[in-house]
């Protein structure tokens, strides 16, 4: 593995994600900001925040699959939420949860988790981007 994901003493614990990664491959993989698109291009899950960011994870995990990789060498995610509030986080850990059960996978790199006013188009609600380090 080119992660190791480490959860330092004197930093909280966080079930959902590791506070730092340590990369040791080579080869660096930038994912492009996914939204809830299928392969054709339509959305999935219009007005289900849960729904988009189950698509969003399988979306990145076909990305790194094309590229040899799985969610196991993903250094960081970044999650841009539209109209973020506290009250949409079971919602965006559903998402997470039913994507982590079809990919096989705990997806529980650093991430970062930013509200934003508005994304590409209006039915999208959730974009996330990851970065990944291969052997």
């Amino acid at each position: 593995m080119a992660i190791t994901l480490v959860n330092p003493d004197g930093l909280p614990v966080i079930d959902v994600y590791r506070q730092v990664s340590i990369a040791s491959g080579s080869k660096l993989v930038f994912i492009a900001g996914q939204v809830s698109w299928d392969a054709q291009g339509t959305t999935v899950g219009e007005g289900d925040l849960a729904a988009q960011v189950e698509q969003c994870y399988l979306n990145i995990g076909t990305a790194l699959a094309e590229v040899g990789g799985s969610f196991d060498d993903v250094a960081k995610l970044t999650v841009h939420v539209v109209d973020w509030t506290p009250d949409k986080m079971p919602a965006l850990l559903e998402g997470i949860s039913r994507a982590a059960a079809k990919l096989g996978v705990t997806p529980v790199p650093p991430a970062t988790l930013l509200g934003v006013a508005a994304l590409d188009v209006p039915e999208h609600l959730v974009e996330i981007e990851a970065t990944a380090v291969l052997d």
